[in-house]
């Protein structure tokens, strides 16, 4: 069964309710590959995301760092977000011991610039597209093929 849902987010409040929402209906063990251009909304999506799963603490791009780890309030696991921009491949993504994060039962994985470990990534992975339409709307297409 294929899955698609669009939405059109007129201000960054907006995103991030949608990604809270998205947040809480997901089961552990989700993967979410975040598609959009430099400043497309992939970093507030992934707050508003991190907010539905009840984290607090500020959420900003992990571009440096690769990956920031924040620990899920009342529950165990996490949520991985991960920036592979400066990620050549999937080769160099596993080096790095990407798999650990995409193949955690208990926590999710939001994962910036998917196509560089798209053949990786799980087949299950809910894809998320982040177009901009204007300099305050965003088309937000949610695709999962199962």
């Amino acid at each position: 069964m294929n899955i698609e849902r669009k939405i059109i987010s007129r201000s960054e409040q907006e995103t991030e309710a949608f990604a809270a929402a998205l947040a809480r209906e997901l089961p552990p063990g989700s993967v979410l590959a975040l598609d959009g251009d430099l400043g497309a909304g992939k970093t507030v999506f992934s707050r508003g995301f991190a907010r539905g799963l009840g984290i607090t603490e500020p959420v900003s791009s992990p571009t440096y760092t690769i990956v920031q780890e924040y620990p899920l309030p009342g529950r165990r696991g996490m949520l991985y977000h991960l920036d592979l921009y400066r990620i050549e491949n999937s080769a160099s993504a596993l080096a790095f011991g990407v798999d650990e994060f995409l193949d955690d039962p208990e926590s999710t994985a939001l994962v910036e610039w998917p196509e560089r470990i798209a053949d990786i990534l799980p087949d299950s992975a809910l894809r998320i597209e982040i177009r901009h339409l204007s300099d305050t709307e965003r088309e937000i297409i949610l695709k999962q093929e199962s």
